[in-house]
């Protein structure tokens, strides 16, 4: 069995759903499990509706109209024979949304509702490619990832219960994919009573992770609209390049300081199973594109992974004394507390500082219970985080350039470089 990703680049209009179509067409000699996440950037769409809920904006019905103008627009395009099934299914999941975004919630709830609100690009964009496929006369079967993706309750980046989810995957979901096609979504499972969560943005590749640990799974192969894992994003570097074949470690420390290609938790699944994963373009099947494995040489090439939006935050004790333990243990549990991730630490005598993703809801409350431990905060924000992966001299001239750098830390073959924009 093998497990597709189709993410929401290759779904972001009709033609990129026939598309689809046809790429699993060409695979119809194989048992496949398709995880597919939402339509082109209905989730940023869905965040602004989430934002316009809990902060009562009065933007809500806009949005949803906005919504359900593009899905539909979509779905106008595919030109089915017979497609009030697909439409009743669609318009069903639009009332409960609605309904969702209208019920009044308060600002503390705000994780709770992004997942509740958010996971419907999932569920909207697979029950369309669904319907499309079974009226082009490729058999499928639409299932609920949320009855097998098991996980904890920690809203907008849930952990999975393992034990749990295997059990349920093995007993229930295997026997229906040896059978036929199943197409299901990513980023999405079911916390501990029953309600919504989600794995972290851009989390349907860890998702296609999970489902290949549980199934032994053949392989995994990503569907992008790149040609594969490249050393830089050619949206800022022209000359990036291919990386054919990469080995797991590599990968996995790609992933986690932030490059686009991989979720940062997509590979250890894989690892701990020897699953290849290969990343494919959607627009040129079949070009070979990369494979992570661990039969894979070592990286020798500089590779470059740019962040946006970044805030620098830098504390001091406000009586002259020094950062001890003491202050470090309030200060991770804050952060912890408010899920906050550090892109980069530093620290000395007098200070703490640390580089984090400037997310709205965690911020402001996070710095608002650090002042209550009496320490003085610094910010500076709309900050450009860029990190290079086996950095070299030439590779660190070649990326600055004349830029402020505001923090610079380097650690091994990794340097990290905070920049006004």
């Amino acid at each position: 069995m093998k497990i597709f990703k189709f993410g929401g680049a290759s779904v972001k209009d009709a033609n990129g759903v026939k598309n689809i179509a046809k790429i699993l067409s060409d695979h119809s000699s194989e048992k496949l499990l398709v995880v597919i996440s939402a339509m082109g950037k209905s989730t940023n769409h869905l965040e602004r509706l989430v934002h316009a809920s809990v902060h009562n904006t009065g933007e809500t019905a806009v949005l949803l109209k906005e919504l359900k103008d593009y899905h539909y627009s979509i779905i106008d395009g595919l030109d089915t024979s017979n497609p009030s099934a697909m439409l009743n299914d669609i318009e069903n999941l639009f009332l409960e949304l609605e309904c969702l975004a209208e019920t009044p919630s308060a600002p503390e709830e705000y994780d709770f509702v992004y997942d509740q609100v958010v996971s419907f690009g999932e569920l909207i964009s697979t029950k369309i490619v669904s319907h499309f496929l079974l009226s082009e006369g490729l058999k499928n079967q639409w299932i609920d990832s949320r009855n097998f993706i098991i996980t904890d309750d920690r809203y907008r980046d849930a952990r999975i219960q393992w034990n749990e989810t295997e059990k349920i995957i093995i007993k229930k979901l295997k026997p229906l994919a040896e059978r036929q096609t199943v197409i299901t979504q990513g980023f999405i499972g079911r916390g501990p009573v029953n309600e919504t969560t989600t794995l972290g943005r851009e989390g349907s590749d860890y998702s296609a992770a999970i489902f290949a640990y549980c199934l032994n799974a053949d392989s995994v192969t990503i569907w992008k609209d790149v040609a594969g894992v490249m050393n830089a994003d050619p949206k800022k570097m022209d000359n990036a390049t291919l990386i054919p074949h990469l080995g797991y470690s590599d990968a996995i420390e790609l992933a986690y300081y932030g490059a686009s290609v991989i979720h940062p938790k997509t590979i250890q699944p894989l690892m701990a199973k020897n699953i290849p994963l290969f990343v494919k373009s959607f627009v040129n099947p079949e070009v070979p594109g990369t494979q992570v494995s661990n039969n894979s040489t070592t990286l020798n090439v500089p590779c470059y992974i740019f962040k946006e939006n970044q805030v620098l935050v830098e504390l001091k004790t406000r009586d002259f004394t020094f950062i001890v333990e003491q202050n470090l243990e309030q200060i991770f549990r804050l952060l912890a507390q408010y899920k906050v991730r550090c892109n980069i630490i530093q620290n000395s005598a007098i200070s703490f500082s640390f580089v984090a993703d400037n997310k709205e809801n965690k911020m402001t409350s996070l710095l608002s219970e650090l002042e209550k431990l009496g320490l003085t905060i610094e910010i500076t924000e709309s900050l450009e985080l860029i990190t290079i992966y086996n950095a070299t001299e030439v590779s660190k001239n070649v990326i600055l350039g004349q830029k402020q750098v505001i923090l610079e830390q380097n650690t091994g073959n990794t340097a990290h470089y905070l920049l006004k924009p």
